[in-house]
C-alpha cells in the first residue's frame, strides 16, 4: 500500500462532520411556556370574572372579558405578534 492509498482510506473512513447549529431553537420553549401559563391564565380570568359577577358590576365584567380575550389571542395564537408587527411596520412604511 502506498501512502496515498492509506491517506485516502483514512479520509473515507473518517466520520462526516455534524452541522453547526446557528442559534437556539425557541419553538420548544414557547410551547412549554404556553402549556405552563395557559391553565394559570384561565384560573385568574375565572376568579376575577366571578368576582365581578358576584359584585354585580356587569360593565366591568364585560370590559374584563374583552381584555382577557384580547390577551389570550395575543399570547396563544401562533405568530400573531409577528404578523401584527409586520402589519404595523408596513403601515408606517418601514420594510
Amino acid at each position: 500500500m502506498t501512502l496515498k492509498t492509506v491517506v485516502l482510506t483514512l479520509i473515507e473512513m473518517s466520520p462526516t462532520p455534524t452541522p453547526v447549529s446557528t442559534g437556539i431553537d425557541t419553538g420548544g420553549l414557547a410551547n412549554f411556556l404556553r402549556a405552563f401559563f395557559a391553565p394559570l391564565f384561565l384560573v385568574v380570568v375565572s376568579v376575577v370574572a366571578l368576582f365581578f359577577l358576584f359584585t354585580r358590576e356587569i360593565t366591568r365584567f364585560v370590559q374584563f372579558l374583552i381584555l382577557a380575550v384580547a390577551i389570550g389571542v395575543i399570547f396563544y395564537v401562533p405568530n400573531i405578534i409577528e404578523v401584527t408587527a409586520r402589519a404595523i411596520a408596513g403601515a408606517l412604511g418601514i420594510k
